[in-house]
Order: C-alpha cells, then sequence, then structure tokens
C-alpha cells in the first residue's frame, strides 16, 4: 500500500483505502451532498473519537456577522426540534462520553468519544446539532452572556492577551487577524438574525466532513451519516461536490477577502495576504510579569517546508535543550517559560518567540529573542541540535498519535487543510531528511519580513514602540 493517500480533489467521488504499518486502514467516501468520511479502523479499540467538521471558520465571517462562528460553537448544544440541551447532555452523559466542539480560523469541528457500541448515538446527536439547530433567542441572550465571561475570562489571561495581539499585529487586517472567538463588541452587537444567517449559508453539506477513528466500522458510518443528515432535512443533490479547499490566491477571490482590508499579496511559495510592515504594541496590565512575544509571518499550511519549519522551532524554543531555554532561563534565570511557536493557514502564517519575565527584565530578554534568532540566521545550527530536533519531533509525533482522539483530529485536517493524507512513516521520513542548510535558509526568509513586537505588563510607557526600534 502507498505511505500517503493523496485525497486529490475535494470532490474525487468513490472510496479510497489505505493500511497502515500498525494494522490500521484508513477509508475515505464522498456522499451525495458533497459529504465527506474518512475513518481510520485501530485494532484492538473499544472506543471511537468522532468529528463533524464544517470547512468554515472565524475568517469566513461578513461584515455584520462577526462572532457568529463562536456563537454557533455554543448554541449546537442548546436544542434542537427532536433533542433539548439536556437530552444532548444527558445522551452522552448517560454512556460515559465525552463530547465539546471547538471553533478555528478556518474551521469548527464537533466532537466526541463514546464507546463502539455507542458510535451511532454520538452520529446522531453530533449530526442533529449540525443540521437542525434551532438557535432560540431566549438561548442565544443567555450565551451571549456566556461568551462575554469567557472573553473577559481570556482577556484576564496576560498570555492569552499576548498570543492574541500577536496575530492581529502580524496579520493586520486580514480575517485571519481577527480574535477567532470575536470582540466583546462584536458579541454584543451581532443579532440572532446574522447567528442565523451565517449558520445557513456556511452549514451545508459541501462543507461538511466527517472524520473518526478507533473501533469504526466504515461503511456503517457513512450510512449513519447519511441517514442521520437527511433526518435532518438537509436536500443532498446526487451531482453535487465537496466545497474546494482554500489554496493559495483563490482564497482571495473564492472566499471573499473584504476589499479595502489593508492586505497585499506577498508572492512566495504560497501566496500571502499580509501587512507589508511590521508593528509594536504594549498592553498595559497590572501584573506581576511581563509577557513578550517576538516575530512576523511564517509560511502557508500547504507550503513544503512546514518541516523544515518544525525543525526551525523546535531548535530554537522547543524544549529544555533548546537555544531560547539554555540562554534565557537555565544561563541566565530571566523566565520560566519561553518558547518558540509557529501558526499556519491557507495562504498565510505566523512565526514568533515567547518569553514571561519580570517587567524589569524585558529590554534584555528583547535583546537575547532578538539575538538568538538572527545568530540562528548568520551561523545555522549544528549536525548536533539537527539530531536532537529531528529525534524529538519524532517522538512527539509518535506520542501524539497513540489516542484515537488525535488520528480522529488528524483525517480532518489532511481533508480539510492539506488534501493528502501523510502516514506516521512518511511524516518522520519527511523530518528526517530536513537538513541545516535548509532550516537556515527558512530562518533567514521568516528574518527578512516585517519583525512585530507585542509586550503586555506594568507599562507606562510605550516600550514595545522604543525596543523594536532600539
Amino acid at each position: 500500500m502507498p505511505e500517503q493517500l493523496n485525497l486529490g480533489p475535494a470532490g474525487a467521488p468513490g472510496t479510497e483505502i489505505r493500511a497502515e504499518q500498525d494494522g490500521s486502514v484508513i477509508r475515505r467516501s464522498v456522499l451525495p451532498g458533497g459529504i465527506r468520511v474518512l475513518t481510520e479502523a485501530m485494532p484492538g479499540q473499544r472506543s471511537t473519537a468522532v468529528g463533524a467538521w464544517v470547512a468554515v471558520g472565524s475568517r469566513d465571517e461578513t461584515d455584520g456577522h462577526h462572532g457568529s462562528t463562536h456563537f454557533l460553537e455554543h448554541l449546537l448544544f442548546k436544542g434542537t426540534p427532536t433533542r433539548t440541551a439536556l437530552d444532548i447532555a444527558e445522551a452522552f452523559d448517560a454512556v460515559g462520553g465525552e463530547a465539546n466542539a471547538a471553533t478555528g480560523k478556518e474551521h469548527t469541528c464537533y466532537y466526541a468519544r463514546v464507546l463502539d457500541a455507542d458510535l451511532p448515538m454520538a452520529v446522531d446527536v453530533i449530526t442533529d446539532m449540525v443540521t437542525s439547530s434551532v438557535i432560540d433567542a431566549s438561548e442565544l441572550e443567555t450565551e451571549r452572556g456566556v461568551i462575554l465571561e469567557e472573553l473577559a475570562m481570556n482577556d484576564d489571561d496576560p498570555v492569552d492577551v499576548a498570543h492574541e495581539r500577536f496575530t492581529t499585529a502580524v496579520l493586520g487586517a486580514h480575517p485571519l487577524g481577527r480574535p477567532i472567538g470575536g470582540t466583546p463588541e462584536t458579541i454584543r452587537a451581532v443579532p440572532r438574525e446574522a447567528v442565523v444567517e451565517h449558520y445557513r449559508r456556511t452549514y451545508v453539506p459541501r462543507e461538511l466532513v466527517v472524520t473518526a477513528a478507533g473501533s469504526v466500522d466504515h461503511d456503517a458510518l457513512c450510512e449513519q451519516v447519511l441517514r442521520a443528515v437527511q433526518e435532518g432535512g438537509w436536500a443532498l443533490d446526487a451531482d453535487a461536490v465537496p466545497a474546494e479547499r482554500r489554496v493559495g490566491a483563490a482564497v482571495a477571490g473564492a472566499r471573499g477577502v473584504p476589499p479595502g482590508s489593508g492586505a497585499v499579496i506577498v508572492p512566495g511559495p504560497e501566496t500571502a495576504l499580509l501587512p507589508q510592515q511590521g508593528s509594536a504594541v504594549t498592553v498595559q496590565r497590572p501584573t506581576e510579569q511581563a509577557n513578550v512575544l517576538l516575530g512576523g509571518p511564517g509560511i502557508a499550511a500547504g507550503d513544503e517546508r512546514r518541516y523544515v519549519l518544525s525543525v526551525l522551532t523546535t531548535v530554537l524554543g522547543g524544549g529544555m535543550s533548546s537555544r531560547l531555554f539554555q540562554e534565557i532561563r537555565e544561563k541566565r534565570g530571566l523566565a520560566y517559560s519561553t518558547y518558540a511557536f509557529a501558526s499556519s493557514y491557507a495562504e498565510a502564517g505566523t512565526f514568533g518567540l515567547y518569553a514571561g519575565c519580570a517587567p524589569g527584565n524585558v529590554t534584555q530578554v528583547v535583546e537575547l529573542l532578538t539575538t538568538e534568532w538572527d545568530r540562528l540566521v548568520r551561523d545555522g545550527i549544528s549536525e548536533d541540535e539537527l539530531r536532537r530536533g529531528v529525534g524529538q519531533l519524532r517522538g512527539n509525533m509518535v506520542l501524539g498519535l497513540e489516542d484515537n482522539g488525535s488520528r480522529m483530529s488528524r483525517l480532518g485536517r489532511a481533508e480539510i487543510v492539506h488534501g493528502e493524507l501523510t502516514s506516521l512513516d512518511e511524516m518522520i521520513d519527511r523530518i528526517s531528511k530536513v537538513t541545516a542548510p535548509q532550516v537556515r535558509e527558512l530562518a533567514a526568509d521568516l528574518a527578512a519580513g516585517p519583525r512585530s513586537l507585542v509586550v503586555v505588563g506594568p507599562f507606562e510607557d510605550d516600550v514595545a514602540a522604543q525596543l523594536l526600534t532600539a
């Protein structure tokens, strides 16, 4: 069997099968209406993780609808014509199952983990939620308060604040730069009609991907999904194909980047819409510690250099032997937490370095973050660092796919984002082929982009602007 299951065009019909070396079997089918179903049957499992993915996220909200995606994550648990919110909760509690949801910038997932005998129930309930949510007016107002409390909780966490402001600083007015959960202003302002309109426009068969991993029968799951969506009232066109995946510049036209957003097209391996200049942001908070983020544009999700980027972030700030950990924490004792990170989307991404330190040490910490980034560009990495970085990533990959929830999520991301499902052995092989010169070259490309600095802490002055221009 091939190591990689090429998912091809989003609307490729039929069923594809691949056997993994650990004995699991992956299958994919496209159902009427353009619904996609992917499963990974794992031998020896007694449970199943299942997710209903809608390939729509916060970036797809139009003016007047901002915050609707996060609203729907809450409201779909509040009832359908055949189930109350309590019915939904009791269905999973009665079998010891877990159910939850997650909203992202480019997709939303409603998922559950149950015993294999209870999978039909989980599919029925989640599909009912996705296809037939009532979006009751009184429940919406209740959840408006809940979401505002959630946003307030996040705003009380200076690390969350720093990362949110960093994303906005790097991606600017582009839809990807908006907070996933909305803002207090947008949550207060969005009316029920707008949430309902967003729901009916985006929660449609061609955007739905159902994935399951564990003890699962693929054909039986396809039948369950098909029956459940039909009972939910969805009209299924036999000739319909799934929505196109987000690819490069196609996003600007097909997904409707709003005019006048301030974004520009930057040529590269993937066409990205990004601000032309970096920015400095200081957020005043009466905290004991300052939170510092330094970075800029990263790479798109489909960029082949994503494996190189994984090695780069690991060597620079991915563990106790990483450069940032050694220089900032071990040698100088300036921070408890420091790391490198990256996020990737259809046509853009972010790359950054983080450290939490005493307010009086911010200048020194920013200098060290800058120095280590620039030193990586100038000198590259050693073969010993490369070996350790690759080894750490290989171990993390294997351990991360030991549970069926991780494998269920891998299927969803592969279908929605990449258009290929890479086996664990193939991923390890790609990581192992990364070279030190490739890491240095990518570090130079990242450093050549606009650089942004975010500082959150008890500062009266705009310290970020002072340090970024120093």
